[in-house]
């Protein structure tokens, strides 16, 4: 009734339809664009500075108080420390479930309680949140054509300032630059001349550049403020100081140092295309849209260019704009020809008229997905517009049904109206069911735990959203327009005989596909038990040959390349401009590689950090990182894995250096595949533990860039003072200390803040070049009170192995091994190699050995994906009880659910495929809801018929069941396949831009999850029509061979 009335107020109804599409057009171009799906990464990053501090030191004074303080947090899973030179590093993993506000909170004050009990001397301690979107979406390059350092280095900050304007930009990170500092050179013969010593300079220096607070002066005419200006504002101001006076006059700074406004000795270099550069890198804020944010960004570079010095060359690089609006384009483009195929099938096999209304819910559907999505405050990012493309096969399911149910009452003589009121209400439950357990296939996806969740939760969002208009679109919308202008496609006498034949004759009788289909039933439906025999032996035959050569698991998907990673490791105690002679070396190989769009690159001294590599993210020593994008995809011969090889191939003959290539990650951040972790409360066994492991992967061919965290083989030197001796001079450590520091990076004295600096600037004290190095220490001298004594008296220097960093995990010492698998190799066979290798071993029990990285995440992705689906089949289970009210036909739906994990194993045999643990996984549980609704349609028919035709023979019933739902069922199937089939076959297949691109990145990217739907679903499919009759029929064989048993064997 209610139907009736709604689908009688076209109106109205047409009104809210058109009203849903403007708001979904609206909220299209209101949607923000990003490459990738936004992750909240529920880590945070602490840092505490000291200058000088030894990593011995740092692990004993910074990080175990600061670790007692963090462990007590609620919610944390792991605890990474590291103690390095002049640093100590924590990264805090929460649980992903934790409000991460509060996490932020908590961490701040348990860093608060842990300063008090740091040395007094260690800087503030900082906290900062980690985020997935810290990769830049655009560098920006300044190349000097003739000017000074100075000039590109100011020009450099000017551009920076004014990009931070931006409100969408989060932040601009300068790279290849010096900071600038303030030099006091001092002159040593003068400072031995005027007998001052070094500690009695520094304490002038300090002393008279601070801020004093003389407060106020209340006077009966007023309250006034006192100030006593003693900052430095310019350089000038420093050379006037004091340092001594006596009867003679007043000995200033200016007569025993001179000042130099400069810059920092050099720690690294930059370069673009080969070009020394200071470049700028671009991070975007997780809401802003990453096309229009580049657009800006771009719009502010060509208004300051004008503004810079004309011998300054500004480029911009990595624009993931452009490939973000390339992938957009793509992906929609795939959609759009998804959506052609699907509208020729339905167009072709249902009419003009009835294909359009089918049709028209596609657009309608994806339209209301992007509303909710817009509300959700969602971006429209790959993961959005693939569960577009995997939900428009099943959105015009409930369509197909209730239309093609329409037109057989219409062409029977019914009126359009009456005709979709009968057909809504007769296929309400069943569309609503088979809706309702695709929707349960989805759901528990919806709780999938940690960062691969919050990836991978985009996916069944959108499926939902999707399917829920497709829902409104079929029982609603759809109905109402084909009162409009629905109209049966068949008109002939021969059509229409037909169909009577169809709904109240013997289908066997026709003479076309659906008779010749019908008598096979007859037989099937005859011998049910071998059917099911034939079938459950498919079934085995699939899983066993899977077992036995199924090619192996990998963690996400094995797409090409758009951006190559390529580290540069190198050993020793190498200088900047060494380093930078090697990482040269790399560079200009790699530029001679055809298909490279640009090249950036950045010179690190070992054992730093580029600022993107996180927690044993990268080697520690790595000397080099060279950032690639590739030319588009076709404008190039080689492949992107290609290029790799290449690279490799070029850079394997270079001497006294390694070289690793890496793919940009797509999906969630793992690192290298195959990580094994060493940890152990006792530290000296872990080196020697690592070593062992590290020879033996060595000899393993199919392992490459294979490196670990074992400490950097270098030298250091140990200044031993004696305490005793330097009291007889009256000296002391410090002051010792403070000598030194003069021959080496100097003594930092205080900060000023000059008028054309953005930052503030160092003030450091030094020896001049000459007087500086490790030869100038054996010639130093140190004021004392019996006059300039030579430091050699009570201090002895001596060479020393040194130590880069000490890592902990959760308060325990580890190391850990990296690599990278061949291509053509899976990670998971070699994981499972190297174990059955380190179980023949005997390690000391002390040590735990386990493999971390892709590993780890591929066993609980697996894990999750087993129970998702095992409580998506119990959610659907439930709900087709409740449906049919039959355990036996609920079981028996259930069992197209074995058949298409069947079809999907078939698959990757035929092609060869790893099972992909995220995509592979998440096809497999997406098929459990979309096979059951052929079944259910099925039964939902058989048992109509057999409530029309109480008296008829089950078989019969089950053969003109089967006959009447087979147009429908290969429909819905042939459309899903058909919209996936381009990119399963690897194919992308852009409409919109009139481009087909073979094995493209794209096409590889979904390749796992389109390939898993498409042979699962045409598999299932086959095997459903065929097993489900004879299942239906199986009951009354069993019964039938039974009692003619029981008759034979009863006595005469």
């Amino acid at each position: 009734m209610i139907i009736a009335r709604i689908i009688g107020r076209t109106r109205t109804t047409l009104s809210l339809l058109v009203l849903m599409v403007f708001v979904g057009l609206a909220a299209r171009s209101a949607l923000p664009i990003a490459n990738d799906p936004h992750v909240d990464l529920p880590l945070f990053y602490v840092g505490v500075s000291h200058d000088g501090i030894s990593p011995e030191d740092a692990e004993r004074l910074l990080v175990q108080p600061m670790e007692i303080e963090l462990r007590k947090l609620e919610g944390i899973v792991e605890l990474k420390s590291t103690a390095s030179e002049g640093m100590a590093s924590f990264f805090v993993e929460f649980d992903v479930s934790q409000d991460l506000d509060k996490a932020l909170s908590d961490v701040r004050e348990a860093v608060d309680a842990a300063k008090a009990e740091m040395p007094d001397t260690a800087e503030e301690p900082f906290v900062e949140e980690m985020t997935a979107d810290d990769f830049p979406m655009l560098q920006v390059n300044l190349i000097s054509e003739g000017v000074s350092e100075q000039v590109l280095y100011r020009a450099a900050l000017r551009l920076r300032q004014q990009i931070e304007t931006i409100p969408a930009v989060l932040s601009a990170e300068l790279q290849g630059h010096r900071d600038e500092v303030l030099e006091v050179i001092i002159d040593p013969d003068a400072l031995n001349a005027y007998r001052i010593s070094v500690e009695e300079l520094v304490v002038v220096l300090q002393r008279n550049n601070r801020l004093i607070p003389a407060g106020t002066v209340d006077l009966d005419s007023g309250r006034f403020a006192v100030k006593v200006p003693a900052v430095v504002e310019r350089a000038d101001e420093v050379l006037e100081l004091p340092v001594r006076s006596n009867n003679e006059g007043v000995v200033t700074l200016r007569d025993v140092a001179r000042v130099n406004r400069t810059f920092k000795d050099r720690t690294s270099y930059a370069r673009y295309n080969g070009q020394e550069t200071i470049s700028i890198g671009v991070t975007k804020r997780s809401d802003a849209n990453v096309i229009d944010a580049v657009e800006q960004v771009l719009g502010v570079v060509e208004e300051t260019s004008a503004m810079l010095p004309s011998g300054i060359r500004i480029i911009p690089s990595q624009n993931q704009a452009e490939f973000a609006a390339v992938q957009v384009r793509e992906l929609e483009g795939n959609i759009l020809t998804a959506l052609a195929l699907v509208m020729i099938l339905v167009v072709a096999s249902m009419g003009f008229r009835s294909g359009l209304v089918v049709g028209l819910g596609i657009p309608f559907s994806l339209l209301f997905s992007v509303t909710i999505i817009y509300l959700l405050g969602y971006t429209f990012n790959f993961m959005v517009m693939f569960g577009m493309l995997l939900a428009l096969g099943m959105l015009i399911d409930g369509g197909i049904v209730v239309t093609e149910y329409a037109n057989r009452l219409m062409s029977e003589g019914m009126d359009h109206k009456e005709a979709y009121t009968s057909a809504v209400q007769r296929m309400f439950w069943p569309v609503t069911a088979s809706t309702a357990t695709t929707l349960a296939a989805f759901l528990p996806m919806l709780f999938w735990p940690g960062v691969s969740g919050q990836f991978m939760g985009y996916l069944p969002v959108t499926v939902f959203t999707v399917l829920f208009g497709s829902l409104f679109y079929a029982l609603l919308f759809g109905p109402v327009l084909g009162t409009l202008f629905g109209k049966p496609s068949m008109h002939s006498a021969e059509a229409l005989d037909a169909q009577r034949i169809l709904e109240d004759g013997d289908p066997t009788q026709l003479n076309t596909l659906t008779g010749r289909f019908a008598r096979f039933m007859t037989q099937v439906c005859h011998r049910p038990i071998l059917t099911m025999g034939i079938v459950f032996g498919i079934l085995t035959s699939v899983f066993w040959g899977y077992g036995k050569y199924g090619v192996g698991t990998i963690f996400f998907s094995d797409a090409d390349p758009q951006f190559i990673q390529v580290s540069v490791l190198g050993r020793g105690n190498f200088s900047a401009s060494e380093v930078n002679e090697l990482v040269l070396e790399v560079e200009s190989e790699v530029l001679q590689i055809p298909g490279i769009r640009f090249v950036n690159t950045q010179s690190l001294l070992p054992g730093a950090s580029d600022g993107n590599s996180g927690f044993m993210g990268s080697s520690s020593d790595r000397i080099g990182s060279i950032f690639l994008e590739l030319v588009a995809e076709a404008d190039r011969d080689l492949g992107g894995k290609a290029i790799m090889s290449m690279i490799r191939e070029r850079t394997d003959s270079l001497a006294g250096i390694k070289v690793e290539v890496q793919p940009l990650e797509k999906g969630p951040p793992v690192g290298k595949p195959i990580q094994i972790e060493f940890s152990s409360k006792q530290r000296d066994l872990l080196e020697p533990a690592m070593a062992r492991v590290r020879a033996h992967l060595d000899t393993l061919p199919e392992l490459v860039d294979i490196d670990d965290s074992a400490a950097l083989p270098s030298i250091e030197w140990r200044i031993d003072v004696d305490r005793q001796q330097a009291a007889l001079y009256g000296v002391d450590v410090s002051s010792a200390g403070l000598v030194v520091q003069l021959v080496t990076n100097g003594v930092k004295v205080g900060e000023y803040r000059p008028d054309d600096a953005e930052d503030s600037v160092d003030i450091r004290v030094r020896f001049p070049r000459a007087e500086r190095g490790i030869t100038a220490m054996d010639e130093l001298r140190i004021s004392t009170d019996q006059g300039m004594v030579p430091l050699s008296n009570f201090v002895q220097m001596r060479p020393a192995p040194g130590v880069d960093s000490l890592k902990r995990v959760d308060g325990r010492p580890v190391e850990l091994i990296r690599a990278n698998v061949r291509e053509g190799v899976m990670a998971d066979s070699m994981v499972v190699q190297i174990e059955e290798w380190l179980a023949s071993q005997s390690f000391d029990p002390a040590i735990e050995i386990r493999f971390r990285g892709a590993n780890e995440e591929q066993a609980d992705s697996m894990a999750f994906v087993s129970a998702a689906f095992l409580l998506a089949l119990a959610i659907m289970f439930i709900l087709l009880v409740s449906q049919f009210n039959n355990f036996y036909q609920s079981s028996l739906i259930l069992l197209a659910v074995v058949m298409s994990t069947a079809g999907v194993l078939l698959g990757l045999l035929v092609l060869g495929s790893p099972f992909s643990a995220l995509l592979t996984g998440v096809g497999v549980v997406a098929l459990a809801g979309i096979v059951v609704n052929n079944n259910i349609i099925l039964i939902d028919t058989f048992n109509h018929v057999r409530r029309q035709h109480p008296g008829m023979d089950i078989r019969d019933v089950i053969v003109r069941a089967t006959a009447q739902r087979l147009r429908p069922v290969l429909l819905t199937t042939i459309t899903t396949v058909c919209g996936l089939l381009p990119l399963a076959a690897g194919f992308s297949v852009d409409l919109a831009g009139r481009s087909i691109t073979a094995d493209g990145e794209m096409a590889m990217f979904w390749a796992p999850l389109s390939q898993a739907i498409v042979f699962g679903l045409s598999f299932a499919t086959v095997l459903t029509l065929i097993a489900t009759p004879a299942l239906l029929a199986l009951p009354t064989a069993i019964k039938t061979q039974f009692s003619i048993a029981r008759a034979r064997l009863a006595p005469a």
